[in-house]
């Protein structure tokens, strides 16, 4: 499993997003929080309940919505 950090303009880290070995994202804000995730098999993004936000991956999109 491999974490990228998402930082702000002032390098400060306001979440992560961790990757599995088949390639499934999820994303966590600054409190460790999950936000959201993508399947690359499907090419779809859910947020934290499960909803379907859009095709393609808008993980980094979930994790700055939910720093605001």
């Amino acid at each position: 499993m491999s974490k990228e950090y998402i930082r702000d303009n002032n390098y400060k880290v306001i979440g992560s997003i961790d990757t599995d070995s088949s390639g499934k994202q999820i994303a966590y804000d600054a409190n460790f929080r999950r936000v959201g995730e993508y399947d690359p098999k499907a090419d779809k993004t859910r947020d934290s309940n499960f909803r379907s936000v859009g095709t393609g991956n808008q993980l980094s999109a979930l994790v700055w919505q939910a720093h605001k």
